[in-house]
């Protein structure tokens, strides 16, 4: 099997993913404690508060359930497991880091390309706020979202507009591309509501929907493991001054 395959089997992702669900939660109780609300990725919160809705106290269990799965994708095709497994894993390594960096870029050089055509997505932004937080902490809020981001809006949200369209008998590629549209737009958008919710800004939603369109694409052809650490590299790089 070729390591351009291999990314996408489920025992790659399982040995790449497991270990960084491991260390997100320990971080968040080690650096938390009691308030290890204040640590966790708002996308942790959203899928704890769906997960609540089936019963009080299910949301414990969210890490359980996201490796459950993965442990169950990884047995269902243990049979025809990529043989050289740390090279893989090495190899995901960098190429994560490879496509994080590529992300970055592109984030730097998106409001300047679109200044330069004329098209002016300036709004009104309140200044962030919060309490300040050590760069460790950040670190963990940071793989959290790489995890929980993927799992909710490439795992369940993209795959799962996909298999709706699909369905209703819309045509792969056609259901691919509007599933990977209406993801990526929820993506964007949910990072705007609640109380921790962000002020909007013209500029920073519409590279979030394109992030999200790259994120969808990676997570198609290139498996669920890159995704996560692609997430999870990029939003280190912009948020912790290096």
């Amino acid at each position: 099997m070729s390591y351009w395959r291999a990314t996408r089997h489920p025992a790659p992702c399982l040995f790449f993913v497991l270990p960084l669900l491991i260390v997100y939660e320990y971080g968040v109780i080690a650096l938390g404690g009691p308030k290890s609300a204040a640590v966790r990725n708002g996308a942790d919160a959203w899928l704890r508060w769906l997960l609540d809705q089936a019963g009080p106290g299910i949301s414990l269990f969210a890490p359980v359930a996201i490796g459950l799965v993965l442990i169950f994708r990884a047995l269902r095709h243990k049979d025809d497991a990529p043989p050289d497994a740390p090279s893989v894993l090495l190899g995901m390594v960098i190429e994560c880091i490879a496509l994080a960096v590529g992300l970055w870029v592109m984030s730097r050089s998106f409001g300047p390309i679109l200044d330069a055509m004329g098209i002016n997505l300036s709004t009104p932004s309140a200044a962030a706020g919060g309490a300040a937080s050590t760069p460790l902490s950040q670190a963990v809020t940071f793989l959290g979202a790489g995890i929980y981001e993927e799992v909710l809006f490439r795992l369940m949200l993209f795959g799962g507009l996909i298999a709706i369209l699909r369905i209703a008998l819309i045509p792969k590629t056609l259901a691919t591309l509007l599933a990977a549209v209406l993801s990526a737009f929820g993506f964007a958008a949910v990072h705007h509501l609640g109380a921790r919710g962000e002020a909007v800004d013209g500029y920073v939603f519409a590279f979030r929907v394109l992030a999200g369109l790259i994120f969808a694409a990676v997570y198609a052809f290139r498996g669920f493991g890159i995704a996560v650490g692609t997430h999870a590299c990029y939003d280190v790089l912009v948020g912790i001054p290096l």
